[in-house]
């Protein structure tokens, strides 16, 4: 059995996973829709939210755990989100068993290039997999939350000043 470590407070992580046999984890709009409230719901309480990308069978997150977030409570808190959208998941579909491949895979991330490059990568994953020529033409990731003036969950202005500005965040999604 794979061990996997305990989120700890103040620590980014690229967080990920995909569909059980790379089954399909979002078959419509409002599959991404509930995803998001769920996420919203779970893990924006435990951490900050820099980067997401929900792709038809696999998502990535970018995330720093809140420091006064206890690392059990957030482990917990995404494994709630997993759960609770798999059940909805697979009412919704008729359906039983397992909807993801494994346990969420985090990789954490110790220094400002491998940050940057960690959001970069998010951004420009729908690209990289097909589901679009640029980063600005797929829907479902956090990417036009950093061009948009309305207030969401991500914490864009802290990101913003590692690319120096809006800027030079969409010259390095190129």
């Amino acid at each position: 059995m794979e061990k996997y470590d305990l989120l700890e407070p103040d620590q980014f992580y690229h967080i990920y996973n995909q569909g059980n046999n790379g089954i399909n984890l979002f078959l419509n709009a409002g599959n991404y829709l509930f995803f998001l409230q769920r996420f919203e719901k779970y893990i924006v309480p435990v951490a900050h939210i820099y980067a997401y990308a929900l792709m038809p069978n696999h998502f990535h997150f970018l995330v720093q755990i809140k420091s006064n977030c206890n690392e059990k409570i957030a482990s917990q808190a995404f494994g709630n989100l997993f759960n609770s959208y798999a059940k909805a998941f697979n009412k919704q579909q008729k359906r039983s068993g397992s909807l993801f491949r494994r346990k969420f895979r985090r990789k954490k991330i110790e220094n400002q290039q491998y940050l940057n490059n960690t959001l970069i990568y998010i951004h420009n994953n729908p690209v990289n997999h097909g589901y679009c020529d640029d980063s600005i033409e797929y829907s479902w990731t956090s990417y036009h939350d950093y061009l948009s003036n309305e207030s969401t969950f991500i914490n864009k202005e802290v990101a913003l000043k590692w690319f120096d500005g809006v800027e030079e965040f969409k010259e390095a999604h190129c």
